[in-house]
């Protein structure tokens, strides 16, 4: 037998070598003779002596004051209100150690802490059971491979059901950390159903992961890091020749590429800095932007605070977001921008105190080049849109501006101020304007002008009744890849009414490259549509992998209850 095979398995009854020891998983190196602390908020390990405030319970000033926070009800009541709360929520969840190193991984490259937080008071939430939930439902997730923004999406189609993988044994009664091969089950999103090799058809003790953390490994690495395979406790007797068993087994047997870890920790490194300046819309007037600067970065999502606001005013998006723009860029295209005044309350923000530099153009995600030869787009000219202010209705809608690099300016007809401070502007580009007739080509409902009946509306009659024209098919970007997604997979998607919030959600409809996402436990009323490759949605286990608290399906009886506390409130 080779020295690598004495070292990748052993017997029931001994192992091969002494069991070693593993360090805790920590993403903080400190020294043994130190005094170590272990943080009550976010769980990473550390020199008591470097920890925060006379207790040491916290490794920083946010995680402290996260600890006693509380904003569930919050959250819920604002949204039974049909209004965003005015306070923030926390961001990150108590998560497993796979996951808090690789948020710590990746905001290695943002210059954030690992917890990621907000100065909110807002409690945390018990992390969802993403497997439990899928069983329950009997539903399936969209692929990883689906989500051009998230870690490891190109390589994605080579995670398949059967492969092989190392993982922790959790039915082990040595007093180290021991291992034992696994087959994958079942794909959903980032999350794998396992079952530990030996059980063959008995699923009673299958188990979730999520693949994208550090808890999982390619066969051969316990043998490369010396660590030892023992079969789980419950089937220990089931053979007699565990190293015969397990050679059958992977011979032939795919597993996950040696470097697939490392590739998924330079996918969650971002470009983006706490300190640099952008600009960006403004969320109390949609017509105009805002400078800001970013305070967090986690997953490729930035925290923005207004220069002209308070530590409270701030506004979520994806670095990816056509919400977001290098600085100079209103000023560039014509956009209008609200002149920045400098608040006292925000000089001893620790944000401000490092703003640094002005985001580079070439960090934003680039737009289509247009080409307006042979006819644009026209002030007047009529369409379909995408409510920003309502993103479940799609609107007759008016060109009102034209802008420079294929910018429009675009407002809601039979709503629209005479002031234009609820224009909004899409690139010509954007899959969030659509031809007159798409709604009706397409089986979906058109929010027609106040005064109008959806079921009777006709565009040739309002067209003629406006003498207006619509605008010409042909300057629509109609193109529409292979996408992958399909009605009823589950997938995490931002609440953009509420755009700090990601929840668990279904496709409800797919039309074309257009998604209607609807968030379980809520009343459709909350769906909104969103373009397939929007940075905005993610596949199920996205919020673990990174640290991000991800919102649960709201429980209807809560609702009612809360409610009705509410009315009597009021």
């Amino acid at each position: 037998m080779s020295g690598q095979e004495q070292l990748l398995f052993s017997s029931r009854e001994q192992p091969l070598y002494p069991p070693v020891l593993l360090s805790a998983p920590t993403p903080y190196a400190y020294c043994i003779c130190a005094p170590s602390a272990v943080c009550e908020m976010c769980g990473i390990v550390g020199t008591k002596d470097a920890f925060f405030s006379k207790t040491k319970r916290f490794c920083s000033v946010s995680c402290s004051r996260s600890y006693s926070s509380n904003s569930k009800k919050a959250s819920i009541l604002a949204r039974l209100q049909g209004k965003p709360p005015t306070k923030k929520a926390k961001v990150l969840h108590k998560a497993a150690w796979s996951a808090k190193i690789g948020a710590f991984l990746h905001t290695q490259g943002t210059g954030q802490l690992a917890d990621g937080t907000l100065t909110g008071q807002d409690a945390l939430i018990v992390g969802f059971d993403w497997g439990t939930y899928l069983q329950d439902h009997g539903c399936k997730a969209v692929p990883v491979s689906c989500f051009k923004q998230v870690p490891l999406y190109e390589q994605w189609e080579d995670v398949i059901k059967g492969m092989k993988v190392e993982v922790l044994n959790s039915d082990a009664v040595l007093p180290s950390r021991v291992y034992w091969i696994a087959s994958v089950v079942k794909i959903a999103g980032y999350k794998a159903l396992l079952r530990y090799e030996g059980f063959e058809s008995d699923s009673s003790h299958d188990f979730w992961v999520n693949l994208g953390t550090v808890d999982v490994h390619p066969i051969g690495w316990c043998a490369i890091n010396s660590k030892i395979l023992v079969p789980p406790q419950t089937i220990h007797s089931k053979y007699t020749n565990w190293r015969g068993f397990l050679m059958k087994k992977l011979v032939g047997a795919r597993t996950i590429p040696v470097d697939f870890h490392i590739k998924m920790i330079e996918n969650m490194k971002y470009p983006f800095r706490q300190g640099m300046r952008v600009e960006v819309v403004d969320k109390s007037c949609v017509s105009r932007t805002r400078m800001a600067v970013v305070d967090t970065v986690i997953g490729g999502r930035l925290r923005l605070l207004y220069e002209d606001g308070d530590s409270d005013d701030d506004f979520w998006c994806h670095m990816w977001s056509p919400l977001i723009h290098p600085v100079g860029w209103s000023r560039r295209v014509g956009h209008n921008m609200k002149k920045t005044e400098k608040c006292n309350d925000m000089a001893n923000h620790p944000t401000f105190r490092k703003i640094y530099c002005d985001a580079v153009p070439y960090l934003f995600k680039k737009v289509r080049a247009v080409y307006p030869e042979g006819g644009w787009f026209e002030e007047g000219m009529k369409l379909e849109a995408i409510d920003p202010l309502n993103l479940g209705n799609i609107c007759v809608a008016t060109i009102q501006k034209i802008l420079l690099d294929g910018y429009l300016m675009i407002g809601i007809d039979g709503t629209a101020s005479e002031d234009g401070s609820d224009w909004f502007c899409y690139h010509a580009s954007l899959h969030s304007i659509f031809p007159a007739g798409f709604c009706k080509n397409n089986s979906i409902e058109l929010t027609p002008p106040k005064g109008y009946d959806a079921k009777t509306f006709s565009w040739a009659t309002y067209l003629e009744k406006t003498k207006a024209k619509a605008a010409p098919t042909r300057l629509f970007n109609m193109d529409c890849p292979n996408h992958g997604f399909k009605v009823g997979a589950k997938l995490e998607a931002v609440d953009l009414m509420e755009p700090r919030l990601i929840c668990v959600a279904t496709v409800k409809r797919v039309v074309h490259r257009l998604l209607r996402i609807h968030f379980d436990g809520w009343d459709s009323e909350y769906d909104q549509w969103v373009d397939c490759e929007s940075p905005d949605i993610y596949p199920v286990g996205w919020c673990e992998l990174i640290g991000y608290q991800l919102q649960p399906p709201v429980n209807q009886l809560l609702l009612l209850i809360i409610l009705r506390f509410y009315c009597i409130l009021s």
